[in-house]
């Protein structure tokens, strides 16, 4: 899969996201590699392996890398939280990236751009794991290989985040903002994400990012739904989840057998 003539290698993922590049992936829900590789043999760019509202242990985090990377696909976690003990074990399993929940204020920011990289950062070294090749990495080779393309997402879903937009997408090490559009949601009191409140943010986000040359990612239902926010100037997408497509896909068989049994 490494070789896929028709998608670029995984580890260029930073570079294609930061540059703006449309790119496509799914939640992972389910602590197993198997939808996985399935969304890697399908053509997808990434994958993102949900740590903060899934079962999943460093073992099964570690397994679902192993199989991103075998299938070509950009492993991102989404951290449980901004503990830096987290980022650095979910990178040395071989992550391309994280996406981080709650980043809510300049401090936060800079404190996730330092947990996920050496120079001018905090991140610990070992060269053992996957990430280093398992020792067979030179020391330095893996500092500059790892802090030229993992690649540190910022969750923007909290009201307070707003009034620190600027600053947060100015972070030098934060590489683009996912906007948590769910949280949003709640946090504001809104009736849906439709509300003109949620809105309002999505578009003083995007704003934002735009003006610190930074990409946006978000979470949307369908390509229809993609196509709306990527108008805004949205780049990356991540659609739905392995379990929402599978329920989807599930639903809608289920509806055809019906109507043919009835028929």
């Amino acid at each position: 899969m490494s070789g896929d003539p028709i998608r670029p290698h995984f580890s260029t993922f930073r570079c294609r996201f930061t540059d703006g590049q449309h790119v496509v992936g799914s939640f992972i829900k389910t602590p197993t590699t198997h939808a996985t590789e399935i969304f890697g043999a399908l053509g997808y760019d990434f994958v993102v392996i949900d740590e903060e509202h899934a079962p999943f242990d460093r073992m099964a985090t570690d397994m679902v890398l192993l199989a991103a990377r075998a299938s070509n696909l950009a492993g991102i976690v989404r951290v449980s939280s901004d503990d830096p003990a987290k980022i650095l074990s979910c990178l040395d399993c071989g992550a391309a990236g994280v996406l981080v929940p709650h980043v809510a204020s300049v401090e936060k920011a800079r404190a996730v751009a330092a947990a996920a990289r050496y120079r001018g950062g905090r991140r610990g070294y070992s060269g053992s794991p996957r990430a280093g090749g398992y020792g067979a990495t030179p020391m330095w080779q893996l500092v500059d290989e790892q802090d030229a393309s993992v690649c540190a997402i910022a969750m923007i879903e909290d009201p307070e985040a707003l009034d620190h937009i600027d600053a947060i997408a100015d972070v030098d090490g934060i590489h683009g903002l996912f906007i948590g559009r769910g949280d949003l949601t709640v946090a504001l009191g809104a009736p849906s994400s439709a509300d003109a409140r949620v809105q309002q943010a999505v578009v003083h986000i995007i704003a934002a990012a735009q003006r610190a040359r930074k990409p946006v990612c978000v979470m949307v239902g369908s390509a229809a739904e993609a196509g709306d926010f990527a108008a805004l100037g949205a780049s990356a997408f991540i659609i739905s989840s392995d379990q929402g497509q599978m329920r989807r896909a599930a639903a809608q068989t289920l509806t055809d057998f019906k109507k043919l049994t009835h028929a």
